[in-house]
């Protein structure tokens, strides 16, 4: 198995990198009281029936995150574990909705987190990027307030992104928004397709007219939408260990990514959450190969796919491309 072909992390949400033991060191910093007594308990608890499930742990353990230094450990702990994953550019999610409703302030958050992405690539060998995602069960004018407040601050963000619990939150809640950020000149991705239909895969490329779909698993069920992706050559960025803990498919041996590469779609691998669902972008790639037999060319083609759905700039982009079509020794 090649081991050496450079990888685009794109589907990766910041807080979801939190370990336990990170949970808890933050924890004991801020003096934050959390109802679990030790790294063990604390574990056991990332196990999920379905995806609010995880959300509910998800956003409670987020009570750690409350200064600078905070973010900006997050962040660097992801950065390492990717590097060793194989990650050489990553596009990152945060959501800032979740830390100001806390009463986190929006500088806290930028500014910890891009104190570390600003040299990401000298001290990890990690390009990066930085997308604000949007929680699609709050109120749209809620996220158009926190958009413009970003943009105020000059906010090193490259785009935006809607995220949190599908079902119920059609992507019409968030036309504005997405219009807002597109004539502002951000890039637009969006979940779509993970628990809700094939409709909101259309709806999300038709009204929020986004450049890349986070998931988009549920494509399958439509013969129409997988015809269009496959013609449009739309980068769905999906993440198998993640739709298995959250029951979105009921094993990985049964996972569809593999099918999808392999009919044409323009799929990627990545790791979501990777702290919450058991495994890094290697974990993703290691589970599909002993379970599905992934092959080296699997392997190579879901590698170009990360890179070619990127934001990075063309020579970068061209460069890391070039890596995956040289001759392996």
């Amino acid at each position: 198995m090649t081991s050496t072909l450079p990888f685009a992390e794109l589907h990766l949400h910041l807080e979801g990198t939190l370990e336990p033991e990170l949970v808890l060191e933050l924890a004991r910093r801020n003096a934050v009281d959390l109802p679990f007594r030790d790294v063990d308990s604390l574990r056991r608890a990332y196990a999920f029936a379905d995806l609010q499930s995880f959300l509910d742990l998800y956003y409670a353990n987020m009570a750690v995150l409350q200064r600078p230094e905070d973010f900006a450990d997050m962040t660097r702990a992801y950065l390492t574990r990717a590097a060793a994953s194989g990650v050489r550019h990553a596009e990152i999610m945060v959501d800032p909705q979740a830390h100001l409703a806390r009463g986190v302030p929006l500088e806290t958050v930028v500014d910890g987190i891009a104190s570390v992405l600003a040299t990401s690539e000298r001290d990890h060998g990690v390009s990066t990027l930085l997308i604000a995602a949007f929680l699609r069960d709050r109120d749209e004018d809620e996220a158009l307030d926190v958009l413009d407040r970003l943009l105020a601050l000059d906010a090193p963000i490259v785009g935006i992104g809607l995220d949190s619990a599908e079902v119920g939150n059609p992507p019409s809640k968030f036309v504005r928004l997405f219009d807002r950020a597109r004539t502002a000149g951000l890039h637009r991705v969006a979940h779509a397709g993970e628990e809700g239909p094939p409709s909101y895969v259309v709806d999300t490329l038709d009204l929020l007219q986004v450049e890349r779909i986070d998931h988009g698993i549920r494509s399958l069920d439509d013969d129409a939408l997988v015809a269009r992706l496959v013609a449009d050559q739309v980068p769905l960025t999906v993440c198998p260990l993640s739709n298995v803990a959250l029951r979105a498919v009921d094993r990985i041996e049964d996972h569809p990514v593999l099918t999808m590469l392999d009919c044409g779609l323009h799929v990627s691998v990545h790791s979501d959450d990777p702290a919450y669902f058991g495994g890094y972008l290697d974990d993703n790639l290691a589970a599909l190969t002993t379970a599905l037999g992934m092959t080296d060319e699997q392997r190579r083609r879901l590698a170009a796919h990360s890179i070619q759905a990127s934001f990075l700039p063309a020579d970068r982009r061209d460069a890391l491309l070039a890596e995956i079509d040289a001759p392996s020794d």
